[in-house]
């Protein structure tokens, strides 16, 4: 048993820690997503910006030579070493630090770059043209331990070229330095990433663990008194106040079960025991007398509805205690005529009703007609006399009920009581007649089992309601309920 308790806890909390692994992974998977996003596109932008500047101050120098070598007729000795004023040479080198080679006219080298630059067929070529700033353009030239790219342009009437290179490796390395760091960053972002998405995953589900520990001790213990760990605002605090409320709902009806149980244990008993003792003197009937014969018969009789009527209100209480009638809107109006006409029919007795006002509520049409029927029979057992008729009085207050948190009674309050010229209730009785199986002293020789009125509070509680009773001038009892807030028993 105890091991299979722990299975259960065990299987509880890796379901909650699974819960908590996929909060950490799904919070670093994005956290990598929008990084890496992020990561790629400025790493791109940078490299792209770079390199089309590089690519445009080596165009520029370009564009420079080749208007100076036509605007004016220079040789491979203009641009063979520098002129402390600033020559052609330091005009070519000084923007970019670009390298500068210059051909003769037979394609020798006249002076050598740093680092020395091949010569090509192109280049060759283009030494020995005739016409000035003629240009052929070389890519990804690999001089020495470098990437070049290399441009050449004639000087002119056979005198030689210049041939100018800029180095690009050295950017590309920059770039791949910069590319390692953002993957390094982006890794590091997602590993503070996945450490912030657990602990966060942890403080979130720690609740969750709390509330399922409690659930779980209600599960193996079935005590439902166990105090439910509550604490904040947010979803996980509203799921752990609705688990206590119906927990406390659940304590609560389990202790009416216990209760009914054991009163009705006990009210049982008394003509369980009478039924059996008569039943016991039946063997004996032909010994009896006819007068002891007659009177076990009626006996019996008696005793076999008064088990039927304590059986059948049992069974109409713990009805009302769990009752899944469908709200409707009903007229209580209609309702105490129904029950008028039903108490006449069986007691032979005048039954009057009174209406006044609005009496339309949202309520469970049964449960309303038994707790009047139950007032009515009330009032005609008590009331033996049948000097006057029994009163049903329905006043709609006219007052908007206050929401009970069932939806039962939302409309206008509705007073409901049924008045007799019975003995009434003594002062020190008028708190308890609605308690189970409460009877008073003067009634405890008549039939009944003190459940009647005791459904009637559970039917007025059920509808957003009260019960009351008074003692009514020149005698007698008005006794009845509320529907809704805002119908006191007062008069």
């Amino acid at each position: 048993m105890r091991s299979g308790a722990r299975l259960r806890r065990w299987v509880a909390r890796a379901r909650l820690s699974s819960l908590r692994t996929t909060f950490t992974v799904s919070f670093a998977a994005v956290a990598a997503a929008v990084t890496v996003l992020v990561g790629f596109l400025s790493y791109d932008a940078a490299a792209r910006l770079v390199r089309v500047d590089q690519q445009t101050v080596f165009e520029g120098v370009v564009q420079d030579l080749l208007d100076e070598v036509r605007h004016s007729a220079l040789t491979p000795a203009d641009f063979a070493t520098a002129d402390a004023d600033g020559g052609p040479r330091d005009e070519l080198i000084r923007p970019s630090g670009t390298v500068v080679q210059v051909l003769g006219p037979d394609a020798s080298v006249v002076d050598r770059g740093h680092p020395p630059l091949p010569v090509g067929a192109d280049d060759r070529r283009i030494a020995a043209a005739r016409p000035a700033g003629q240009l052929v353009e070389h890519r990804d030239v690999d001089v020495g331990d470098g990437m070049y790219r290399v441009a050449t342009v004639s000087l002119g009437d056979g005198r030689g070229a210049v041939q100018i290179a800029q180095e690009f490796s050295d950017t590309e390395d920059l770039l791949r330095e910069l590319q390692q760091r953002t993957v390094l960053l982006v890794g590091a972002v997602v590993i503070a990433a996945g450490l912030f998405g657990w602990w966060l995953a942890r403080r979130i589900t720690s609740r969750l663990v709390r509330l399922a520990g409690a659930a779980e001790d209600v599960a193996r213990t079935g005590r439902l008194g166990i105090q439910v760990p509550v604490a904040g605002y947010d979803e996980v605090a509203r799921l752990g106040r609705s688990f206590d409320r119906m927990l406390g709902r659940l304590a609560q009806s389990e202790e009416d079960q216990r209760r009914l149980v054991q009163d009705a244990g006990h009210e049982l008993r008394t003509p369980l025991t009478s039924l059996r003792t008569n039943i016991s003197m039946l063997r004996r009937i032909d010994e009896l007398p006819p007068a002891a014969r007659g009177e076990l018969v009626a006996d019996l009789a008696q005793e076999s509805r008064e088990l039927t009527d304590l059986v059948n209100e049992l069974v109409d209480l713990a009805a009302g205690q769990s009752d899944r009638e469908p709200l409707q809107r009903v007229a209580l109006a209609d309702i105490a005529e129904d029950v008028a006409v039903a108490a006449r029919r069986r007691t032979g007795r005048a039954v009057t009703v009174r209406v006044s006002g609005d009496t339309v509520v949202d309520g469970r049409p049964g449960a309303l007609q038994r707790a009047l029927s139950n007032l009515v029979d009330n009032a005609a057992k008590f009331d033996r006399g049948g000097g006057e008729p029994i009163d049903i009085v329905v006043t709609g207050v006219g007052m908007p009920a206050a929401g009970n948190g069932t939806g039962v009674g939302s409309g206008a309050a509705v007073r409901v009581e049924v008045l007799d010229r019975g003995p009434g209730i003594a002062e020190e009785d008028l708190d308890r007649v609605f308690d189970r199986f409460y009877r008073a002293p003067d009634a405890r020789s008549l039939p009944g089992s003190g459940l009647g009125l005791s459904i009637v509070r559970e039917v007025a509680a059920a509808h957003g309601g009260d019960p009351f009773a008074r003692r009514r001038e020149g005698g007698g009892s008005a006794i009845g309920f509320t529907v809704g807030r805002g119908g006191g028993g007062e008069d």
